[in-house]
């Protein structure tokens, strides 16, 4: 199955000679939850904004669901839902008829239960006739989501989505994300939480300085790049390791009474077993042993960081 989203040699760089984005070649996948990570400035919005047609490119080509976003912008266009990272309503209209009148830019006919559907499990129905000036900056965010919304998007795009909104919301939008993955909808995430990332994402982009250096089915990322750590409480804290394992990757913490060892489970070697044997042969206790794996924002954090 083609993918509904085709990016090729996708570049960016503005007047002042500044790269945003340096080539970039991507497919998404459809009916995926695909969340493209990076640090501020690394060039989410800046690729988001390409695709969505909001941004001209230096050079590249994006199809959308095959249709070119340049060539074939209103169709494209008619794809896909952005949520961007600012919010921008128009203060003075009601709810409901920012509602209508976005669907109706995108071509849709009028189907007034449809957009109540989406207004109550925004839990913004209740607020329909009100302006959105009115509004408080959580429910300024839940309306332009529901923007993005109205017209029945095969794509859509959440631009930092939850970024200083509140935990109801964020519980909410998350339910409905998955609901419409579920009903075949793509959908394309940025987020700094990237515990969401984690917990929601099909596949994972990790975009650095104009560079997409990483594309992956986030549990391959979290099995190939993620690590192992085995937990020891001590039964008395030491002075320091013994000398024939002085150059295993462990490590003191919680004021040395707890040792860390740090381990690839696909790594060849004695492994945990032979670390643990010969623990108890140089004479260190123990009263408890516990692992932990690596979060998606450890592995996220070892990916981007600059090099020394």
């Amino acid at each position: 199955m083609p993918p509904i989203i085709s990016v090729r040699g996708v570049t960016k760089t503005y007047a002042s000679g500044f790269q945003a984005l340096k080539p970039i070649d991507l497919d998404i996948r459809r009916g995926e939850i695909f969340a493209l990570l990076g640090p501020n400035g690394a060039g989410k919005s800046t690729l988001i904004n390409i695709i969505c047609g909001l941004v001209r490119a230096s050079s590249g080509t994006v199809l959308a669901d095959g249709y070119d976003i340049v060539r074939d912008y209103r169709v494209a266009r008619s794809l896909i839902g952005l949520v961007p990272q600012e919010m921008a309503t128009e203060g003075y209209e009601t709810v409901w008829a920012t509602m209508k009148f976005s669907r109706g830019v995108h071509g849709r006919g009028r189907d007034p239960a449809y957009l109540e559907k989406v207004l109550r499990d925004l839990s913004l129905w209740d607020k329909k006739d009100s302006p959105i000036l009115a509004l408080s900056g959580g429910m300024k965010r839940r309306v332009m989501i529901a923007k993005a919304l109205s017209h029945q998007p095969r794509i859509l795009f959440l631009d930092e989505p939850t970024a200083g909104v509140d935990v109801e919301l964020r519980r909410d939008l998350w339910a409905m994300v998955r609901s419409l993955r579920d009903s075949g909808v793509t959908i394309i995430l940025t987020t700094h939480y990237i515990e969401e990332a984690e917990e929601m994402a099909d596949r994972v982009g990790v975009i650095n300085r104009g560079e997409l250096i990483l594309v992956e089915d986030k549990a391959a990322l979290m099995r190939d790049l993620g690590t192992r750590q085995l937990i020891l409480t001590l039964a008395a804290p030491l002075s320091g390791l013994p000398a024939d394992l002085a150059g295993e990757p462990l490590h003191f913490a919680d004021d040395g009474l707890s040792l860390v060892y740090t381990f690839d489970p696909k790594a060849e070697g004695e492994g945990v077993e032979g670390l643990i044997r010969r623990l108890i042969d140089a004479g260190v206790a123990f009263t408890d042993i516990r692992s932990r794996e690596s979060s998606l924002e450890e592995i996220f954090v070892g990916l981007v960081r600059a090099p020394a």
